[in-house]
Parts: C-alpha cells; structure tokens; sequence
C-alpha cells in the first residue's frame, strides 16, 4: 500500500489540517512550514501540534511531507538571498521538531550562473550547517525539471549533495513524477529502468517520498507544469503502474496537482482504487 493526500494550508494550525485530510480521503498530507512566497511563519501553538501527533497514529496516518517556501535558494549567486535561505532551513529545522519523525522537502536551488557544481557544495553546506544529530526529521532533497538553472534534474546532482552531506542517515529524496519526466526520465515507457538507475545512482533506501503529478509537458521538456492525474503527458495507465510499483510501496504520495477540494477528493479516490 501507499499514503495518498494532497498540500494543505497551515493556516488553520496542525490538528484542522489533520482533519481536512481525513475528510478528503487521506492518510498523509503536506504543508508548507511558512508563506511559499515569502519568509513569514505562523507561529505554532504546541498543543495544536501535539494534537496532531495523536491523531495520527489514531488514523493510520503515513509520514508527512512539509514542504520549504519556493523563496529558498541556498545556493543563489546572491550573498543575502543564500544567507537567508540558510536561516529559514535552519528555523524550519526546529519548527518540525513539534511534529517529529516525518519529512521536510525542499527545492535544492538554483545556482543563477555560479554554475552545477558550486551550487552543489553550497546546498551540502547549507545542510551540514541546519542537520544535527539530535533532530527527528529527515530532509528531502526533491528531483527537479531542470528549468532555468534548478539544480536536481538529474539523479547525479541530487547524489554529489549527498556525497557531500556529513549526517547522511538525515537526507533522502522527494520523487517528483512531474519533475523525472520533464527532465527526461521516461516513467511511461521505462518505469523499471528509471527505477533502476535511481538505485544505481542514488539508492532506492533514499525515495521516501513521492510527489504524485501529471505533467502537461512532454518527456524531457525541462519546463515543470503540473496536470491533473490522468490529464497530461503521463498519462493515466503510467500513473496507476508508479502507484503499483512494488519498490514504491510504503512511501507517502502527496498530490500537488492544479485542483480544488473537490478534485482532490477524486483523486485520492482513484488512487485508493489502484492500490495493490
């Protein structure tokens, strides 16, 4: 089986969007720990959260999957943007110690013409500063399209950060089916080999999480449009067979696609329906 369920708002504090989640179906949910657009965090009430943290084995819930404001950019070739990215990753480390043991994904960046490779030691820099021994979460490097200078559209890049990370039991991956096959891993026709040499490249024991989108864009396009489940590039059939997959099962599958409440209702629905 998987975790399936959708981004919700934090706005309304941890318990409401436990709840939101089980309304529309799910066992796991994601959530941004601040504005996505900004820097701003809400504050958090602990007992809000502790809430949430009881709920959660009550339901059965999977782990879940915050996700860093899109504002972050540890390796920026500007020094107050990077010095500002570093501080939030460093606050949402301790931020995610009131709901511990789940996952916090991030966009590893882009490096703005400083080029792969220096984007590369500044994003296991940034780590190595915000990961310590002592914190309950694991953070998600996520795969990307490969738009403009994003760093992480191929597994090698998401391997040299992690080569470079000193606390390796601390850092993982976000699968991003939008995002492989835009930047040119073909889940349609090759699941198997992509698999494969995510393993070879990274490890499989690295996935944790998976983002779970359509793609409006052809294999390879590098331009990162989400679609609805079924209505884009991917495609139907190529979806069902990423939910069946035996090496994916146990992970959590968090939608990011264009929908409202109701949308997502159905997809989580359609999901439910594939699981082996």
């Amino acid at each position: 089986m998987i975790y399936i369920g959708n981004h919700l708002t934090s706005s309304k504090g941890f318990e409401a969007m436990g709840k939101m989640a089980m309304a529309l179906g799910g066992d796991t949910f994601a959530f941004f720990t601040r504005n996505p657009r900004g820097g701003s965090a809400k504050e958090i009430i602990p007992e809000d959260a502790k809430r949430l943290c009881e709920l959660m084995p009550a339901q059965n819930f999977g782990k879940l999957v915050a996700h860093a404001p899109y504002t972050m950019n540890v390796c920026s070739a500007k020094e107050d943007i990077r010095q500002f990215s570093k501080d939030m990753l460093k606050e949402d480390m301790t931020r995610m110690e009131y709901v511990p043991e789940n996952y916090y994904n991030f966009h590893p960046g882009s490096h703005t013409g400083l080029g792969t490779e220096v984007a590369i030691s500044m994003i296991a820099e940034a780590l190595n500063e915000a990961l310590t021994s002592e914190m309950n979460t694991i953070v998600l490097l996520e795969t990307m399209a490969g738009k403009g200078s994003e760093v992480g559209a191929i597994f090698e890049e998401l391997r040299g950060i992690i080569d470079r990370v000193e606390l390796k039991d601390k850092i993982g991956v976000c699968f991003d089916t939008c995002h492989v096959w835009d930047g040119g891993y073909d889940i349609v026709n090759n699941l198997d080999g992509v698999l494969e040499e995510f393993d070879r490249v990274i490890g499989l024991d690295r996935l944790k999480a998976v983002h779970f989108n359509d793609s409006l864009n052809d294999c390879g396009s590098h331009k990162d449009r989400h679609a609805c489940i079924g209505e884009g590039k991917i495609g139907l059939e190529a979806m069902k067979r990423v939910v069946q997959h035996p090496l994916l099962q146990g992970k959590p599958f968090i939608l990011e696609t264009p929908n409202e409440d109701a949308g997502y209702a159905r997809e989580i629905a359609l999901v439910r329906s594939w699981m082996v």
